[in-house]
């Protein structure tokens, strides 16, 4: 069974999955970044394939996906530091990145090399439903790869259930139409959102992502979905200690309590 159906199919909840640029701060920290978060009992990670254009990021992770390009990171590169992943970690692990140089990658190469090192799935936030479902979905499934699809405040009712639909492995629910970056609290709309979305009841487990940062915005948001994904505030912990250890455990302390 797929390592993201695994997850879910546990029936555990408030789940902390991490994400951060491959690459950043330092060109080879990917393996430990990761050995490092399964050590802190993270239950998955998200890694970003860095892109100079990261039209769903905030300045934070545009910043590491910068300096993470200046240090020579490559999708070619990412694969070869994750040769041996499946050595460390048996937690489910997911690629983030934008459809220009995926397509330039060539996308079922791309899924050949996530299956052959150990990857469950994608995120690539740009990719446009219906496109999706012509062109990559058959490609997905052959490989039997997640692909996790992103629901918004403004989506439609009916837009949401085609996207749950079409997702794999769980739907991103993301709390705001604006780009990533950490908040302090979510306000009642936000939370109205997450409960509407919740009362859908759809085929897929909902995780949510943007802003959230703290034990607060992280307790909202997981009382109405299966947990929570956290990027910037994981970023902004690598750049604020001297280890990649103590960073983690930083981060674990703010969410988690």
């Amino acid at each position: 069974m797929n390592r993201i159906d695994q997850l879910f199919a546990s029936n555990k909840k408030n789940l902390l999955s991490v994400y951060f640029t491959a690459g950043f701060p330092q060109l080879n920290d990917t393996v430990e970044i990761i050995k490092a978060l399964d050590a802190a009992k993270i239950d998955m990670v998200e890694i970003g394939m860095s892109f100079s254009d990261p039209i769903a990021d905030g300045p934070v992770i545009q910043n590491s996906s910068h300096i993470a390009l200046q240090n020579g990171i490559s999708h070619n590169l990412l694969f070869e530091q994750l040769k041996d992943i499946r050595k460390y970690t048996d937690m489910p692990l997911v690629l983030m990145g934008y459809i220009n140089p995926v397509i330039q990658f060539g996308f079922e190469n791309l899924c050949k090399k996530a299956l052959e090192v150990g990857i469950d799935g994608f995120i690539i936030p740009d990719i446009p439903l219906d496109i999706y479902r012509k062109e990559f979905a058959p490609i997905v499934h052959k490989y039997d790869l997640r692909f996790i699809l992103l629901v918004t405040p403004e989506t439609p009712e009916a837009r949401v259930r085609e996207i749950d639909e079409a997702s794999s492995g769980f739907v991103y629910l993301v709390s705001s139409a604006s780009t990533t970056g950490a908040q302090n609290e979510f306000n009642d709309q936000k939370q109205a959102y997450f409960k509407r979305i919740e009362a859908m009841n759809l085929h897929n487990p909902l995780m949510v992502g943007f802003g959230v940062s703290n034990k607060a915005t992280f307790d909202a948001a997981a009382a109405h979905t299966r947990g929570c994904i956290v990027g910037s505030a994981f970023i902004k912990s690598l750049q604020e200690h001297d280890t990649i250890q103590a960073a983690v455990e930083s981060l674990v302390r703010r969410i988690r309590g």
